[in-house]
């Protein structure tokens, strides 16, 4: 049995499955020890004998020896008749992998004690060590089969010739890989900001370039409304626009009809006579550009979408037709109640329930009475300083007719002199009117026209307070019929059923006409509070500039009446105004004057 065994054995080679089970004897004890050479794993799982021990009993001294064929049909034959004395086994599964198997000569296995020739000639020499199997892997083509080389591809990474000289080069390197160049709309992106800084964004809006353009008829000035904002919810940071004056009445009238209860920075008045005078124009630029820059830094007004639309459209007309078109302006009648469906009756005169608005009304026509008389007496000064302006031109034009017919030098040049001086004080004036409008007077002429906008406020309050107790007298009416309906009993009972529908649809219409007017009350309280804050910075920012204006023209005039009284005073030297002409003799030769021609006459008579 044991040299039929060995046979199997040394026949292992030509067992096309990788696995191998061998029967146990009573003399040797089981090996679970699976052999593993190169990528074959050869498990020889030795149990107790799926094979009866009365046929091996039987065949065991009997059975000749065997070669590779008939252990192989012996092993199969053995396999498929197991003994019925052990309970059958379920089917094995074997899986043929596409291996090699090599024959290996094991003296530890159970087939080690073996009577045959082979089994002495094994034990005469010792036994060969196990040799792991060479894998037939290659990572890298030899040079006689080499491909040829292809067109480079930026996708794929050739390292044949890396493998080749590895060890010359040292360990290897991952190729170069070019730095990924920023897209277009990662570049004009901007950068993020803060969350503190996104909810309060800021802007800076200038005025400026104004055009005339069009016919006689049809003619007006056309300016651009340069902006640069750090809000997101414009496309760019700094964009530019055209805008004209009836653009920017529009955006007053749709900002104060969208928002009761606030005060809207409005825009100067028309001017029917002199609008394209250069001074009226300048005048009207610094108006619009401070009325644009009082909106955007309010924190409720710079959020609205008519200011996104005039700041940043391209097609200003149309977006303004669309809009009106989506949602259109409530008239200055109805505004934001006639929107609700309140009626805004006049009713009798409006009696101030609120002591604070009382005071703040009476308060607001004295300062606007006071306004008004400051702007009289500021353009009467303005007036003032450019008749001495005219005056002092005159004056110049006088010394320099005199100058030109004056004989004396010593009298026309001093003349002449005067009359750059006043020439120069005639600039001055002129200079520092401008500036007293453009800085004073126009702080002043617009906290008039705020004033203005606040009784606008003021109004729509008084209009929210006619709209409330219209809408709860109409509940009260609504109420007495039901009420009569009630009386009346089942005969009335659809028209009840509608009636009930109406007083509450009238119980909502007073309960947000009540809310309205309290949001309005409310917002003007705050909106007062910010119009008295910035009308002291406004004022004291105004009134610093127009003293600094002033010292700076009567320095400047100071210091012109010194330089001139500098050049008087150094009349005497005869440097200042008079300067004798200086005749510059020719170099002549030694021999040649009068003194050395009499010398010679003398040396000639003494001879």
């Amino acid at each position: 049995m044991l040299s039929e065994l060995g046979a199997c054995h040394r026949s292992a080679t030509t067992l096309a499955s990788p696995t191998l089970f061998f029967p146990s004897t009573n003399n040797t004890r089981p090996c679970r020890k699976p052999i593993r050479r190169g990528r074959t794993n050869l498990i020889m799982d030795v149990e107790e004998s799926p094979w009866a021990d009365s046929n091996q009993a039987t065949s065991q001294g009997d059975a000749p020896p065997a070669t590779g064929t008939s252990s192989n049909t012996a092993q199969a034959g053995s396999t498929s008749s197991p003994s019925a004395a052990r309970p059958s086994r379920g089917p094995r599964r074997l899986v043929a992998q596409p291996t090699r198997l090599e024959a290996v000569e094991d003296p530890l296995g159970p087939l080690s004690a073996s009577n045959d020739d082979d089994a002495g000639a094994a034990e005469a020499r010792p036994p060969a060590p196990p040799q792991k199997e060479q894998l037939v892997m290659r990572t890298t083509m030899p040079p006689q089969q080499a491909q040829p080389r292809r067109p480079a591809d930026p996708h794929r990474i050739d390292d044949d010739d890396d493998d080749l000289d590895a060890g010359s080069r040292g360990p290897r390197v991952p190729p170069p890989v070019d730095a990924a160049l920023p897209s277009s709309n990662q570049s004009g992106q901007r950068p993020s900001v803060s969350v503190e800084q996104a909810s309060k964004p800021t802007f800076h809006i200038s005025v400026g370039d104004p055009v005339k353009i069009g016919d006689l008829t049809s003619s007006h000035i056309v300016y651009s409304v340069r902006t640069k904002t750090t809000s997101r919810a414009y496309k760019q940071p700094e964009f530019e626009v055209k805008r004209r004056y009836r653009d920017f009445l529009w955006l007053y009238n749709s900002l104060h009809g969208s928002n009761p209860g606030y005060v809207v920075p409005p825009p100067p008045d028309k001017q029917a006579v002199g609008r394209f005078d250069s001074n009226f124009v300048e005048a009207r630029r610094a108006a619009l550009e401070k009325m644009l820059n009082k909106i955007t830094a309010h924190p409720t007004l710079q959020h609205d979408g008519d200011v996104k639309i005039f700041l940043e459209s391209e097609a200003f007309n149309v977006d303004v037709k669309q809009k009106e078109r989506r949602d259109p302006l409530p008239s200055e009648s109805k505004g934001v109640l006639g929107s609700l469906g309140i009626n805004v009756g006049g009713g009798s005169k409006f009696v101030e329930q609120d002591d604070w608005f009382h005071d703040r009304k009476v308060y607001l026509d004295a300062l606007e009475n006071q306004l008004r008389g400051l702007l009289k007496a500021m353009e009467t000064m303005v007036g003032q300083r450019k008749m001495m302006a005219e005056a002092a031109g005159e004056f110049s034009a006088s010394l320099h007719a005199l100058s030109t017919v004056e004989l004396s030098q010593s009298l026309s040049q001093p003349l002449d002199a005067l009359s750059d001086l006043q020439l120069t004080i005639r600039d001055v004036y002129d200079r520092q009117a401008q500036q007293d409008v453009l800085t004073f007077g126009i702080t002043i002429e617009e906290y008039i026209r705020l004033i203005g906008s606040v009784k606008q406020a003021f109004g729509q309050r008084q209009k929210g307070f006619y709209a409330w107790h219209s809408a709860e007298s109409e509940l009260q009416k609504k109420k007495a019929t039901q009420d009569k309906l009630l009386r009346q009993g089942k005969s009335q009972q659809d028209r009840l059923h509608q009636m009930n529908g109406e007083v509450a649809e009238a119980e909502k219409k007073v309960h947000q006409a009540r809310l309205l007017f309290e949001d309005m009350g409310r917002c003007m309280r705050a909106e007062l509070d910010r119009f008295e804050r910035e009308k002291v910075e406004d004022f004291k920012s105004g009134v610093e500039t127009f003293l600094e204006s002033a010292v700076e023209a009567q320095k400047e005039l100071i210091e012109k009446w010194e330089t001139f009284l500098m050049q008087l005073d150094a009349e005497d030297d005869a440097s200042a105004f008079y300067k004798p002409p200086v005749y510059q003799t020719a170099n002549k030769g030694t021999g040649d004057t009068a003194i050395d021609r009499a010398r010679a006459r003398m040396d000639e008579d003494s001879d």
